[in-house]
C-alpha cells in the first residue's frame, strides 16, 4: 500500500543549467517521444511496431529574474533535473543532453503583474544520474 508520505512534492524540484542552479525556475516539464513503424505480418491480426527515432522535448518556465535566456540565445546547454523530498525514497536526477531552445521571450509584461517567462526546447539525450528506488 503507498505510504502517503512517499509521494513526491514538486516544490523540492532543481533544474540546474550548465551546472548552474536557477532559482526563478518553478515548472520543468521534459519527454521522450519514439517514433514507430507500423508493420503488418502475414498470419497476425496483430499490428507490430519497429522501433524509430527519438525525440526530446520540454518546457521550462518560471519567474522572470534576469536576461540570461536572451543573452545566451539558441546556443546549445545542459539541464539536470532534481526532484527530491525529505519524506521520499531518495531522488532523482536526471540530464538532458544538447538542449536548445525553440523560442525565446524578447518582451513579455503587463503592469501590476509579476513577469513570467517560458522557454520551450528540445534536447537530444537524457541520462538517468539518481534514480529513486524503493528499499
Amino acid at each position: 500500500m503507498l505510504e502517503a508520505e512517499r509521494a513526491i512534492q514538486g516544490h523540492y524540484g532543481k533544474l540546474f543549467k550548465d551546472g548552474r542552479w536557477l532559482t526563478n525556475v518553478n515548472h520543468l516539464e521534459a519527454k521522450a517521444a519514439m517514433e514507430k513503424t507500423e508493420l503488418k505480418l502475414p498470419g497476425s491480426a496483430w499490428v507490430r511496431h519497429k522501433k524509430g527515432i527519438l525525440k526530446g522535448t520540454g518546457t521550462m518556465s518560471g519567474f522572470k529574474v534576469t536576461s540570461e535566456m536572451i543573452a545566451h540565445g539558441f546556443g546549445r546547454f545542459e539541464i539536470i533535473s532534481k526532484l527530491e523530498d525529505p519524506e521520499a525514497f531518495g531522488h532523482e536526477r536526471i540530464r538532458l543532453k544538447n538542449c536548445m531552445a525553440d523560442e525565446i521571450v524578447l518582451a513579455n509584461w503587463t503592469a501590476g503583474e509579476v513577469v513570467e517567462e517560458s522557454t520551450p526546447f528540445t534536447f537530444e539525450g537524457y541520462e538517468l544520474l539518481d534514480p529513486i528506488e524503493a528499499p
